[in-house]
């Protein structure tokens, strides 16, 4: 970006956590789009009248060359609990590296960087009704996700088994992914050629 990233925390206590969380989302959006000139994020919590309590909420504004800009301000299912604004950031994040993709506004500098090929996984409990789920990575590493980390909407297409990709953070209740991919039909167990790489231990697969 041209200009460092501008981030601002109203009616909220600034965290270590969530500012770092907030920083690498941004890092993200400009490994996929180099056309970023700038980004705003706000973090707040809205008094209001409107919504029973005081919910969080992320803004994002993104600036584009020739002065067009990109704006998240749509709220997410009303969280309260500071302890889950991770999700609120994720869903923020995601919502707006959807944005630049319908707009045609990613340009990504290569087509899967060294860390998102390792960030592979099968999902391996699912919770459709609550929203959430949990990946299993080669290593046996486990990651919590939420309906609104999964990207294009396909988290009613998730099936235990699924294979996906991902981008871990580490969130108030431990590791999490975000911008989870669906990599191969959902529903299968596993891709053809994961199914015969010898590199994939066989206690990564879900059992029946």
């Amino acid at each position: 970006m041209q200009t460092p990233l501008e981030l601002n925390f109203h009616n909220i206590d600034r965290s270590e956590w969530s500012e770092n969380l907030i920083r690498e989302r941004v890092a993200r959006l400009e490994r996929y789009s180099d056309e970023i000139v700038s980004c705003h994020v706000i973090v707040s919590r809205p008094h209001t009248h409107q919504h029973k309590g005081n919910p969080l909420k992320v803004n994002i504004e993104v600036r584009l060359p020739r002065n067009r800009r990109l704006v998240v301000n749509e709220e997410p299912p009303v969280v309260e609990q500071e302890s889950k604004l991770s999700l609120v950031i994720n869903a923020a994040f995601d919502a707006m590296q959807r944005r630049l993709s319908k707009t045609g506004e990613h340009h990504r500098r290569d087509a899967l960087t060294p860390s998102e090929e390792e960030n592979r996984a099968l999902v391996v409990r699912l919770f459709a009704e609550e929203g959430y789920g949990f990946l299993r990575t080669v290593d046996g590493r486990e990651f919590y996700f939420h309906e609104h980390a999964v990207l294009n909407h396909d988290f009613p297409r998730l099936a235990v088994g699924t294979e996906v990709r991902f981008e871990p953070s580490m969130g108030e209740q431990g590791p999490q992914a975000s911008t989870v991919r669906i990599v191969n039909k959902p529903g299968e167990r596993e891709s053809d050629q994961t199914a015969h790489r010898p590199d994939v231990p066989p206690d990564w697969r879900s059992q029946p």
